[in-house]
């Protein structure tokens, strides 16, 4: 007998786990309001000069295989990109274009994880995370954000644990935020970050920052990268063309490791390795998101469009929830998340998971459980579509709500 139960414990996507009720409602002729997923290409067409240059890939026969770490033009555009907003002293080779964000997390996994080392990550966290650090065989330091500092993060909180748990201190790898984050929508601030960094140093951790929202910023945010701080110490940024290039079907990522220290080098050597192993990345979509980078003035005005949007229908879906009796959402700053605490003493559901279900069910919504994100009593609403789509699918949750109050 084949026992699968070990890599089942781990393989749970609570973004996608109520899309066969979604699927089985729409087969009835449900109009099924779909706010649990953040794919801005299904509200923002893709930018008409990235699928050019995709097309133009095609016709001009890039259809072979590329190379394990990537084409060059992308790597030098997104080592140049990382020069020119955030100062970075990233180079080609410096740069390693993966299957999107996952595929590099993967990566990282294999090569820093042992069985029975740690990470350290802080809730709530991005739901991926944390079954390929445990399918590798290791187990997280789990920390939490300070929704009393909107979401923000308390290093006191975070040195006082790592200081007490002496076994964990010896077999810590890496470090792991999210910036923006998702599901919270919260920026951190240089302070925060050069908090982290020190951390990271004194513990000997790799800091690994997600940065696939940096462009997507408003409410008077301004971002900082950790690239621009971070000299010095081995760390990894994240970023792709999913967000700010809205091209999540391309899966285009990129894994930047920019320091020449040892342990950096080290990273870069064995990440090429295991890049080898599924060959390459799609080769056409990585002339077209070279393209999206280097021209800079058509970007400039596509990101400008898409985050004033985004900024609208998130502080409209911000105002709407933060009137009701039911919830409360920190005011997001960044990414197209609101992660709003559900009021469940004067609701009549056992938890979170209960709530989504009944909702999807009921009301024909789709939003994602807090549980998932490492944060029960809460949910993640996408504010990605257009405000009419918004208001009805509030409307319906306050309707579902009222009738569920205790």
């Amino acid at each position: 007998m084949y026992d699968f139960s070990e890599f089942s414990k781990y393989a749970e996507n609570p973004i996608e786990e109520e899309d066969v009720v979604a699927e089985r409602l729409e087969a009835h002729g449900k109009k099924v309001l779909k706010l649990n997923r953040g794919d801005p290409a299904v509200y923002f067409p893709t930018m008409k000069y990235m699928i050019d240059a995709y097309v133009r890939a095609l016709r001009e026969g890039n259809t072979r295989y590329s190379d394990p770490m990537g084409i060059k033009p992308l790597r030098e555009a997104v080592a140049s990109r990382y020069r020119r907003m955030y100062n970075t002293e990233a180079e080609a080779d410096d740069v390693v274009i993966t299957n999107g964000v996952s595929e590099a997390l993967m990566f990282i996994n294999s090569v820093l994880v042992n069985r029975n080392d740690k990470a350290v990550f802080f809730r709530p966290y991005y739901p991926l995370y944390i079954p390929d650090l445990k399918i590798n065989g290791g187990n997280p330091i789990i920390e939490r954000y300070s929704e009393e500092r909107n979401w923000d993060i308390d290093t006191d909180s975070l040195e006082r644990a790592l200081k007490k748990d002496l076994k964990s201190r010896k077999r810590l790898k890496y470090l792991v935020i999210t910036n923006p984050n998702n599901p919270t929508g919260t920026v951190l601030e240089p302070s925060a970050l050069k908090e982290l960094i020190e951390i990271a140093k004194n513990h000997g951790m790799v800091l690994i920052s997600d940065e696939i929202y940096d462009e997507i910023t408003f409410n008077g945010a301004r971002y900082t990268s950790v690239s621009k701080l971070a000299e010095g110490i081995p760390h990894i940024i994240l970023n792709g063309a999913s967000k700010d290039f809205d091209a999540t079907g391309f899966r285009i990522g990129f894994a930047i490791i920019p320091g020449k220290d040892s342990v950096s080098k080290e990273m870069k050597r064995r990440i090429a390795e295991y890049a080898k192993l599924r060959l390459c990345v799609n080769t056409p979509a990585q002339y077209a998101v070279a393209e999206g980078i280097n021209n800079v003035a058509e970007h400039n005005k596509g990101i400008r469009k898409l985050v004033a949007e985004i900024e609208k229908r998130i502080n409209f879906a911000a105002k709407r929830i933060n009137e009701s009796r039911y919830m409360e959402a920190v005011q997001p700053r960044g990414a197209y998340y609101l992660f709003p605490k559900l009021d469940m003493r004067s609701l009549r559901f056992k938890d979170d998971r209960e709530f989504v279900d009944r909702l999807l069910k009921e009301k024909s919504v789709q939003i994602t459980r807090g549980s998932g994100f490492g944060e029960p009593g809460y949910v993640r609403i996408v504010g990605l579509p257009p405000k009419d789509i918004l208001e009805t699918a509030l409307n319906r949750i306050e309707e579902f709500c009222k009738v569920h109050s205790r």
